[in-house]
């Protein structure tokens, strides 16, 4: 593979600036073995565009659904440099028709001890980094989220503190893990802007910081990347923040969480497993690790 060529697409044409609510083909989750599946009742699609962190658009969970719609998603495209053979580009529409797309239905867990079911539409991250042919000396990926300032008002506080574009990493060996999504859509459609359109990271197991939204490079590196939350507090996150009931936060307890929607006479308050209950498929990855060292 030369320069990651791959043939144009013809599944999805997007109308210019941005295009959500388009359907995907896709093949349904089945396999609850693999984790791929589960039968928990699913979030609202309404209550999943509502409440977001995505902090180029503000701190608020309503910011990102108000601000986000003027984000530019078409075109768009998706490098992948660094410790691999065939270094290159590909852009949205080539990602559509190269890769089958199929459901996942995944817990997801934010370290603030909120959590949501989504279904989302994507494909496994490790058949992207197969495109490009990963070097032996590739041990860790990071992932950077779009920096524009223009269309992004988070980002344009002189009193912010975070060092944009967004930097996120994983271990080879995650990025590679069969639940390692790349999503590019959720209840069959595509994204919503404010939910990291029009491709984002799903890492299942770990808290939803480590999904990052609106990807436009990856990189495989020899050395573990410096990421956004871990640089700004590295004593609150950890490069792996991996969900685990028993490692609280320095500020809140994690061995539960709310399961949204949520109201005053029904908090759905429920208990919050190890590795977001993906214990059997991931928990491998990590034996022998001190996860409370390693958090």
């Amino acid at each position: 593979m030369a320069g990651a060529s791959i043939i144009p697409s013809q599944v999805l044409h997007k109308s210019p600036a941005s295009a959500s609510d388009l359907e995907l083909p896709y093949s349904n989750a089945v396999d609850s073995r693999q984790g791929f599946f589960t039968k928990e009742l699913k979030t609202p699609l309404e209550d999943v565009k509502r409440y977001c962190n995505f902090y180029e658009f503000g701190t608020g969970k309503t910011d990102p659904e108000k601000h986000a719609q003027s984000l530019t998603t078409d075109p768009w495209s998706l490098e992948v440099q660094g410790e691999v053979l065939h270094p290159g580009t590909l852009h949205l529409e080539d990602i559509l028709s190269s890769f089958q797309l199929e459901e996942r239905i995944y817990r997801l867990r934010c370290v603030e001890a909120w959590s949501m079911v989504i279904p989302w539409i994507g494909f496994p991250l490790s058949k992207l980094l197969a495109r490009f042919e990963p070097k032996s000396s590739a041990k860790y990926v990071e992932f950077r989220t779009l920096y524009r300032p223009t269309e992004m008002p988070g980002t344009r506080s002189i009193f912010g503190s975070i060092d944009w574009p967004y930097r996120e990493g994983l271990r080879i060996d995650e990025a590679m893990h069969p639940l390692s999504l790349l999503a590019v859509g959720l209840y069959g459609k595509t994204l919503p802007n404010q939910n990291g359109a029009p491709i984002r990271l799903v890492v299942p197991w770990k808290y939803g910081f480590k999904s990052i939204k609106s990807l436009v490079s990856i990189r495989l590196l020899r050395s573990q990347p410096s990421t956004t939350w871990q640089k700004l507090a590295p004593n609150e996150y950890g490069f792996y923040a991996n969900v685990n009931p028993d490692v609280s936060h320095p500020r809140w307890s994690q061995r539960t969480e709310r399961r949204l929607p949520t109201s005053f006479f029904d908090p759905r308050r429920i208990n919050t497993e190890l590795f977001n209950g993906y214990a059997e498929q991931v928990g491998s990855l990590y034996a022998g690790m001190d996860l409370k060292k390693y958090f």
